[in-house]
């Protein structure tokens, strides 16, 4: 099987349960910004200098995984998901992110003034990260708009997880500084 189907040179594309919408669904829109930011969480992974952050990180792509198939399932189709053993996002995914605000919070970080990003190659990473990120945001609102999020908790999630990436930018930058302080 190749991975040239064809099937959208017609401007279409394929939604789980073979549901064809245009290229341009606001939930194709969607589930593509959300792609975008695990490519962009890839990217900050493979510069391989955020020690210790690797985990956390793979399981945070392992959530998007589980969020784009959920946004990829047209609401008609959703109890069949379900009964197919896909999960569904839940407060757990978003508690696990609280849980590492508040650790990297306790660590102490430099949150004063607004942030430049840039600091480090690191930190530009996650910033990148958070920017695709509140696109993500932004697409998934768009399709709570027009009634078609049933689970308002993927716009909760990635809330949460923007908020992360700047302050895990900002933690980044704050280990940088305090290994190499000005002369």
């Amino acid at each position: 099987m190749s991975i040239v189907t064809r099937t959208g040179d017609n401007g279409t594309t394929g939604l789980m349960y073979n549901r064809r919408v245009p290229k341009s669904h606001p939930r194709v829109e969607a589930y593509g910004a959300v792609d975008e930011l695990n490519a962009a969480l890839g990217l900050a992974r493979a510069t391989g200098s955020l020690p210790g952050l690797d985990p956390g990180i793979r399981a945070i792509q392992a959530d998007l995984v589980v969020l784009m198939g959920e946004l990829a399932t047209a609401i008609e189709d959703r109890e069949r998901y379900v009964r197919d053993g896909f999960k569904l996002l839940a407060t757990t995914h978003t508690a696990s992110l609280d849980v590492w605000v508040r650790r990297i919070e306790a660590e102490g970080v430099d949150m004063r003034g607004w942030a430049t990003p840039g600091g480090t190659l690191s930190a530009a990473t996650l910033d990148v990260a958070r920017t695709t990120c509140r696109r993500a945001e932004r697409r998934v609102h768009g399709l709570l708009e027009s009634g078609e999020l049933p689970n308002t908790e993927i716009l909760v999630y990635l809330n949460r997880l923007s908020d992360l990436l700047w302050l895990l930018a900002r933690w980044v930058e704050t280990q940088a500084a305090k290994a190499n302080p000005p002369s």
